[in-house]
């Protein structure tokens, strides 16, 4: 039994410590998918700033419906910005992380992250069970 508890550390340790060339090769995907999102924001704001500039241009003899139209669709781009400047700090946390030694480990109960989870989440910190108790609260 004794073997086995030894077995299981060591793994945990070698799983732990990552070659710097697969450090390098998730650092290069997280740059790249910050980049990407950095880019999509950028454009998001330019394209709610012009928007904006076309609807005050436009507001003349708009009555209280038009008005509340244009007040949802402008509260709906201010959200998806948002939302993009949020995936962007996820991306940069996960940076961090990586750079800390901590990425690919959960920041709740300390287990390895699957490769599948970081595959199709790459800014994950949570494992998939953490990640459901936190969703059901």
């Amino acid at each position: 039994m004794a073997k086995a508890t030894e077995v299981r550390s060591g793994s945990s340790a070698a799983e732990r410590s990552r070659s710097a060339a697969e450090t390098e090769e998730i650092r290069q995907a997280l740059v790249a998918r910050l980049t990407e999102l950095q880019a999509e924001y950028d454009q998001s704001l330019s394209e709610i700033t012009e928007l904006q500039r076309e609807r005050l241009a436009d507001s003349a003899g708009d009555d209280q419906a038009d008005t509340g139209t244009k007040t949802f669709e402008r509260e709906q781009e201010i959200t998806l910005a948002n939302n993009l400047l949020e995936r962007i700090t996820q991306v940069e946390r996960a940076i961090d992380r990586l750079g800390s030694g901590n990425y690919g480990w959960c920041e709740k109960c300390g287990n390895q992250i699957p490769v599948e989870r970081l595959a199709a989440f790459p800014s994950a910190t949570l494992c998939v069970s953490c990640k459901q108790l936190e969703e059901r609260r």
